[in-house]
């Protein structure tokens, strides 16, 4: 943590100020925020350029995450990275539409020698957009070390933002962290209620506690010119004027992304949309964004003894929202403890664990929980329930369905789903073998063995069968399948391949007519369709078109 990163990496300053709507850091859903998100005001098609000199070292295409994703190798040891882009430079463009129409695929990933895509700094090398998958308009942008992959905190690098306001804490939540703590005689994590002082400062109520406890709190901070909230750079906790807890939103290497789920309140979010974030290191959290202290933020509170808690959060440029929390010692009996339910199935959480019930079969390797418990695991009416989501896991585990009872017509049409609370169900990729389908999955909760006997719709979307499209820029078809989903598709002009876009979010196939020149008026469209259990649906349409 004690770096230092070369402020003039930029060169010649912004022409003009960038606003944010994600920073580094930031709390996401199973992950840290890698990057800054740049707002491009909800458009697509600025010009994206290259921040430095170097050379295109990767690009990936991709229907999800970064959609489309470009990567510049600098000689000074960094590589800048931009994300969910709508295009690129026309010589990039160039260069991945051979290697595409090589392959026959929309998705790729391709490496570049180094003399093969050099860069200037200022060089036009994209469009932003929002490709991705649902992915509103903006640009993604990291900075990583070239050598170890960590990326880094970019406004380290001298990037400029306007951030005149404090961040907010609207929530604080105390823990008692083992049997024989509490706080105001309560062994559950617990609300606790504050006020804001004429300064600004925030100040909890008086409580009394006894024992090994924690603190945790629902924390943002929000840049000028824009309502998002975003993440902190850095929260910090002091117990009578002595730092005992720091996280910083500096560097990491996405090795480390699981562990936002034992940094968070991972039960508190998915029960109640809560983002807690705990003062505390759990003792199985390997996070690196952590400074050094002997405690790890636990409070160890004696009886008869008076401490005043403070923590303080902090955005980049320095502004900072504090609370303080007044504590009196009391060894008071305990009303509300926590209750944990025993079940059969008891998770050792370093050892390989296996349980089977009526046909199903769940298997954990060592270290997928991050502590012991014991697994609520049933099968009812053919749905399996494995526990449930409130709880985090580190690995993919496997679920086994027997279905040696299906005939080999039913099995082909069969796959497993998950159920959401809400009773939504999805695919999971399915391994099918002669007499089990299995998954592996980071999901806990509820799944079954469902059926999809129908094939994915194809419709034209911008034209006509045997309509003259010769003032036509693109070509598109909108594809959808409601149950296994989508799993390839292929399309062709008069028998030869034809690179066709995906966009997930509008199910778009786009074609566009730069790509290929052919020679006759007439062409015979192709698009087949499959799904993710081998439905297969075929889509044929002529078109006149002039060269």
């Amino acid at each position: 943590m004690g770096n230092t990163y070369p402020t003039n990496y930029f060169g010649s300053p912004l022409e003009i100020p960038l606003i944010l709507s994600g920073t580094f850091g930031e709390l996401r859903a199973n992950h840290f925020h890698a990057g800054l998100d740049i707002k491009t005001e909800q458009r697509q098609g600025l010009k994206v350029c290259a921040s430095a000199e170097g050379y295109v070292s990767r690009i990936k295409i991709s229907h999800w995450g970064y959609g489309k994703v470009i990567y510049i190798t600098h000689p000074n040891g960094y590589t800048t990275v931009y994300g969910h882009l709508q295009k690129f430079s026309d010589r990039i463009e160039a260069y991945i539409k051979k290697e595409q129409y090589k392959n026959e695929t929309f998705e790729i990933q391709l490496f570049p020698a180094a003399s093969e895509l050099p860069v200037s700094e200022g060089e036009i090398i994209a469009l932003s957009g929002s490709t991705g998958g649902f992915v509103s308009p903006h640009l993604h942008f990291e900075i990583r070390d070239t050598s170890s992959e960590k990326t880094i905190n970019p406004l380290l690098f001298g990037i400029q933002i306007s951030d005149s306001k404090r961040p907010s804490i609207t929530g604080l939540v105390g823990y008692s962290l083992d049997t024989y703590s509490q706080i105001n005689q309560v062994n559950i994590p617990l609300q606790l209620s504050f006020k804001r002082l004429n300064n600004g400062d925030l100040l909890a109520d008086k409580m009394n506690a006894f024992g090994k406890i924690g603190f945790g709190v629902n924390a943002y901070d929000q840049l000028d010119n824009a309502i998002n909230q975003n993440g902190l750079y850095s929260l910090e906790l002091s117990v009578n004027g002595e730092k005992i807890h720091e996280f910083r939103a500096i560097e990491f290497p996405f090795s480390e992304d699981k562990y936002i789920n034992l940094l968070v309140d991972y039960e508190r979010l998915e029960k109640m949309g809560q983002r807690i974030q705990k003062c505390f290191i759990e003792p199985s959290n390997k996070l690196s964004m952590y400074s050094p202290f002997v405690t790890n933020g636990y409070l160890t509170i004696e009886d008869k003894k008076s401490y005043n808690i403070e923590i303080i959060a902090k955005d980049f440029i320095g502004n900072s929202q504090k609370i303080s929390i007044p504590i009196i010692g009391k060894n008071d009996d305990i009303l509300v403890r926590k209750t944990e339910i025993e079940t059969p199935y008891k998770i050792n959480s370093a050892q390989f664990n296996q349980f089977s019930i009526d046909g199903v079969t769940v298997a954990f390797p060592k270290n997928t929980f991050y502590a012991d418990l014991w697994l609520d695991f049933e099968v009812k009416d053919s749905v399996a329930k494995v526990h449930y989501p409130t709880v985090p896991i580190h690995h993919n585990y496997t679920i086994t369905f027997d279905v040696s009872k299906y005939s080999e017509s039913e099995k082909k049409q069969m796959y497993i789903a998950s159920i959401s609370k809400k009773g939504n169900k999805s695919y999971e990729s399915t391994i099918k073998t002669p007499t089990t389908f299995y998954t592996s999955t980071k999901k806990l909760g509820k799944f079954t063995l469902l059926s999809d006997k129908d094939a994915p719709s194809i419709q034209l979307h911008n034209f006509k069968d045997n309509q003259w499209l010769t003032n036509y820029e693109k070509l598109k078809v909108k594809i959808s399948d409601y149950k296994s989903g989508i799993d390839t598709y292929r399309a062709e002009i008069n028998e030869q391949w034809i690179l066709m876009e995906y966009d997930p979010a509008t199910g778009l196939l786009t074609y566009d007519f730069k790509d290929k020149i052919f020679t006759d008026s007439k062409h015979e469209l192709k698009v087949v369709v499959t799904d993710n259990v081998g439905n297969s649906n075929t889509l044929t349409a002529t078109f006149f078109r002039k060269i």
